[in-house]
């Protein structure tokens, strides 16, 4: 038997990947199409006959045995020319349905696939579409998704006849078994491809990149996944693809923390302002409106604007905007405003000050009963 490996030209321990490519070079190389020489032809159905073997897992691992991944049972000696494990597997087969039945297609749908997607919070907010370049799997267009090499076909399976398996009679304790197996020489499909597209290498897909345009609708959070349904990979055979999952990845506001769908930030105000109140400006994330300060604003005070948070994705309406007023007691004082202060002290009787103290249901003393677990 040749040398699988040495004919594709890969190491022993070459990926799938690896094997693929260079089995796609040579058959560039050597396709009839290309070189008529019959030398080369005859070489080309052996660089083919290698690549059908490396390029299954099972057939690959029989080779490495040292086996005939081209004859029923491997080529192994004992129990009806096939391993004790395949007599095995046939024989629990046989008695639990464990056997495939007709051949299995060659079309399959593709896999789903996963990317994720950044955006910002005005995106979330508004809605947007982005455009998303993907690395995925196509139909060939080539062979339009058959495998085959122009002017080639699919041909009926000369081993099985088409029904992808063989049936086998062999001996056990019990009696004579029939045993069904995949048919090793078309691998259960029940045709083989004599002439695989040299562009796909009979997989009928082949690898691109794409650009496709995302609508991200208004209201999307965090882990939300937006789903394209046929925008994923391209099946084996060309069968139909599967879907694209595009996960949203909502990067940090500079001023905007998002809870849900409320928006929550932070206004520090003068200590003037908040005690004698006053109209101050506030940009929200589309313009900038006015918000009207108390007279007397304690700071933790919570200014809340209904409907000016984030839209919600499922149902009419948005969350809320809360704004969490911080007063700022000044901490560099010249002499002029000291006085002026420390004349405000007089006038308001607190030269002198009482401090309140608050009770275990709140304030400094309550939190710290709580944190320490304490009673009286």
């Amino acid at each position: 038997m040749s040398d699988y490996y040495e004919l594709l030209g890969v190491a022993r321990d070459a990926s799938p990947d690896e094997i693929k490519k260079a089995y796609r070079r040579l058959a560039r190389e050597l396709h009839p199409d290309v070189n008529p020489d019959p030398a080369t032809q005859e070489r080309f159905k052996e660089v083919t006959a290698a690549y059908e073997v490396l390029s299954d897992a099972e057939k690959r691992q029989m080779y490495d045995l040292g086996g005939d991944p081209n004859q029923p049972g491997g080529g192994f000696g004992g129990f009806g020319g096939g391993g004790f494990g395949d007599f095995m597997g046939d024989f629990m087969g046989a008695f639990f349905g464990q056997q495939q039945r007709g051949p299995r297609p060659r079309m399959r749908r593709g896999q789903d696939a996963l990317i994720r997607l950044e955006i910002d919070l005005i995106d979330a907010v508004d809605g947007a579409v982005r455009d998303l370049t993907v690395d995925t799997a196509v139909a060939c267009g080539v062979c339009a998704g058959r495998g085959t090499a122009q002017g080639t076909d699919i041909q009926t399976c000369s081993m099985c006849r088409g029904r992808g398996e063989v049936q086998s009679v062999q001996r056990s304790f019990l009696g004579q078994v029939m045993t069904s197996r995949p048919c090793p020489q078309c691998s259960g499909y029940g045709n083989t491809i004599p002439h695989p597209c040299p562009e796909c290498a009979g997989d009928g897909r082949v690898r691109t990149r794409r650009t496709i345009a995302v609508k991200i609708p208004a209201g999307v959070e965090h882990g939300t996944r937006i789903q394209l349904s046929g925008q994923g990979e391209v099946g084996p055979g060309g069968g139909p693809a599967g879907d694209l999952f595009v996960e949203i990845l909502e990067r940090p506001h500079e001023v905007f923390e998002r809870h849900g769908d409320d928006l929550h930030c932070t206004m520090s105000l003068p200590m003037t302002a908040a005690a004698l109140g006053a109209k101050v400006p506030f940009h929200t994330l589309h313009d900038e409106i006015s918000i009207d300060i108390a007279p007397g604003t304690q700071g933790g005070t919570v200014i809340s604007r209904r409907g000016e948070g984030v839209p919600h994705l499922r149902g009419h309406g948005a969350g809320d905007l809360h704004i969490h007023i911080d007063v700022v007691t000044p901490t560099r004082l010249d002499d002029e405003q000291t006085a002026l202060l420390q004349r405000l002290a007089e006038l308001r009787d607190e030269v002198a000050p009482q401090p309140t103290l608050t009770g275990s249901g709140g304030g400094l003393l309550g939190r710290l009963r709580e944190a320490f677990g304490g009673g009286r």
